[in-house]
């Protein structure tokens, strides 16, 4: 994705999130300049890649298959091992008219996925197998807002604006905005993208960046580059 792109995306997804009253955190407005310089104050916000994220899962259209996300907290994977502490995560998603999030599933996370607004979230499910593979033919079991739902596999649950999932780890499912573009919620436990993403077919979680102009917001993935 060119740099450009990801501006466009970032001024267009902030209005967005506006748009449903929803107020991301005050470092959410910092330039690239400003996090440089509060360097020494924002390893709570580095370390745990809290911020702007923006992926084409490295296939280089968007609007086809893409996501945005801005994780507004995430805990602590030592934490989460030893059972006490800072064991979740959140997220505010954007996803866009007929725009795919992938097939996959987590190996450790939890997940509610919650549609704040707009339009409908339609979410493909399927089961694992026994080795964690998809598993074309079993039922997938799942409980939206507390009732247990039984899909068939491949199923589609559509999510109405404050309607919800809970995906287990184990769950493989795609996710698109069906008549127009949706604000998702996620609250989950600890998030760790660069490790617990396992997708059906074989692509990336970030996006490739073609600098054509100067950053108006820093993404997850520059902070190793521009915060080293």
């Amino acid at each position: 994705m060119k740099r450009s792109e990801v501006n466009s995306i970032l001024r267009h997804s902030a209005a967005f999130i506006r748009s449903f009253g929803y107020i991301l955190p005050p470092f959410a407005q910092w330039s690239p300049r400003e996090m440089q310089a509060r360097r020494d104050q924002i390893e709570g916000i580095v370390s745990a890649r809290l911020g702007w994220d923006i992926t084409d899962y490295g296939q280089g259209d968007f609007a086809r298959l893409g996501l945005f996300l801005f994780t507004t907290r995430n805990g602590r994977a030592t934490d989460l091992a030893r059972g006490g502490g800072m064991c979740y995560a959140e997220k505010i998603m954007i996803s866009r008219e007929n725009q795919l999030s992938p097939m996959h599933r987590h190996i450790v996370k939890a997940e509610d996925i919650i549609n704040r607004g707009g339009a409908t979230l339609a979410i493909e499910m399927f089961s694992s197998d026994a080795s964690g593979a998809l598993d074309p033919a079993a039922p997938v079991i799942v409980a939206s807002d507390g009732v247990t739902t039984c899909l068939p596999a491949g199923g589609i649950l559509r999510l109405a604006p404050g309607e919800s999932v809970t995906l287990m780890p184990g769950n493989w499912h795609a996710f698109w905005g069906e008549g127009g573009d949706v604000l998702i919620g996620e609250v989950s436990t600890v998030n760790d993208d660069r490790t617990d993403n396992i997708f059906r077919d074989p692509i990336g979680r970030f996006a490739d960046i073609e600098e054509d102009e100067d950053p108006l917001h820093l993404l997850v993935s520059d902070y190793d580059t521009w915060l080293a």
